[in-house]
């Protein structure tokens, strides 16, 4: 019987924003929850924050902490009823478990499939987890899992890490196992296994090297961190799998020395981001808008403010995503995700921003399209449009 083959150190790219996935087998211990491993990802985290970078984490445990609550055993075919209780039960202390690790504020954030789903609730999430992040706070999400049905549960957790890195623009997905990474077979019955350390948009084939579930407490295995990397890496985000429970591999993690698996994106973030606004249906209508804002769009890669908005065809709501065109102008000039309903839009056309709240009575920001979520087109300038 052979040795099993270690992961050699390779070195991270540069990045500014992370999701940090934690499974219920690296925070669960007879009686409830154990800081014995989550000691050690709170000081990656520590370290992320010392740097000027943004994490928001992805946990689980709050059926965990249920049981502790109520000295309960896990037992396989649990009802969703009994489930969702304990999960309730466990909520609060699954917050004031990862408050205890950290001087800054937490922040509970549980997500639904609607939450996913509805375009317009998809932007308010996003916008919550965006002042969170910018006031300092430590997002801690969840699924939540006391009115989650099965029909419509977002999955296990791997796959919502992979949905709240799209959700934030994240540039890394971290995922913290209890394996040193992904290896060509099953490391736990095969020593000769060979480790993986780098993997370039992982397809089929390395989804066919996964294997199921390895603990008797998460509901996730190698095959689910690979769809999550897949998922991830359609929006351009790299996924990192490390040994959550070696405290040296999340202390070199803190100083970008990754002892795992980096499964690379096929597309850079920016290109996806860019290829959905680009491709995918927009609603019937328009954002009509004048030179100014054409020229601010073209040559400042701006956002589009109210002000250089003249008004706006058809109809369609907060969250869609729509084209925009100089008045009198066939061809559109760009496409992207609206922050304010055509109604609000012909509302504000011509005010300035700091106009929103009096105008509206309520304010989704400051931009009609924010530079991020819009796309220009190649199409040849417009006549008079003085670009």
């Amino acid at each position: 019987m052979g040795t099993r083959a270690t992961f050699e150190e390779q070195t991270l790219p540069a990045w500014k924003r992370a999701v940090l996935k934690v499974g219920s087998s690296l925070l669960s211990a007879t009686g409830g929850l154990s800081p014995h491993h989550a000691v050690h990802l709170a000081a990656f985290v520590h370290a992320c924050h010392a740097r000027g970078r943004e994490v928001v984490i992805v946990s689980s445990g709050a059926v965990a902490a249920g049981r502790g609550v109520l000295h309960a055993k896990p037992h396989p075919g649990a009802a969703m009823a009994e489930r969702q209780a304990l999960a309730a039960l466990g909520q609060a202390k699954l917050m004031g478990f990862w408050q205890g690790l950290f001087a800054r504020p937490v922040a509970q954030v549980l997500l639904t499939h609607d939450d996913v789903r509805d375009r317009r609730r998809y932007l308010n999430a996003r916008a919550t987890l965006d002042e969170l992040l910018r006031c300092g706070a430590l997002p801690i999400v969840n699924e939540n899992d006391t009115v989650s049905v099965d029909e419509l549960k977002l999955g296990d957790n791997d796959t919502l890490g992979a949905i709240v890195a799209t959700l934030i623009d994240a540039d890394v997905l971290f995922l913290a196992t209890d394996i040193d990474g992904l290896y060509d077979r099953d490391p736990r019955g095969n020593p000769d296994a060979k480790p993986m350390p780098l993997v370039t948009d992982p397809g089929d084939d390395i989804l066919a090297m996964a294997g199921g579930a390895g603990s008797s407490v998460g509901t996730g295995g190698m095959r689910t961190k690979i769809l999550a990397a897949q998922r991830a890496g359609a929006a351009g985000i790299d996924t990192v799998l490390f040994n959550g429970t070696r405290a040296q591999v999340a202390h070199a993690l803190g100083e970008d020395r990754l002892t795992g698996t980096r499964l690379v994106a096929g597309r850079s973030r920016i290109a996806a981001r860019k290829h959905w606004l680009r491709h995918a249906p927009a609603q019937p209508g328009a954002i009509l808008v004048d030179a100014g804002a054409v020229a601010a769009l073209r040559g400042k890669g701006a956002s589009l403010l109210p002000i250089g908005v003249v008004g706006a065809e058809g109809e369609f709501r907060r969250g869609d995503l729509v084209e925009v065109r100089m008045q009198g102008a066939p061809q559109p000039i760009a496409r992207g995700v609206t922050q304010y309903s055509s109604a609000d839009i012909r509302r504000l056309a011509r005010k300035r921003s700091h106009e929103i709240d009096a105008v509206l009575g309520y304010n989704y920001g400051d931009s009609i399209l924010h530079r991020d979520d819009l796309s220009l087109l190649d199409i040849p300038a417009q006549e008079g449009s003085d670009v």
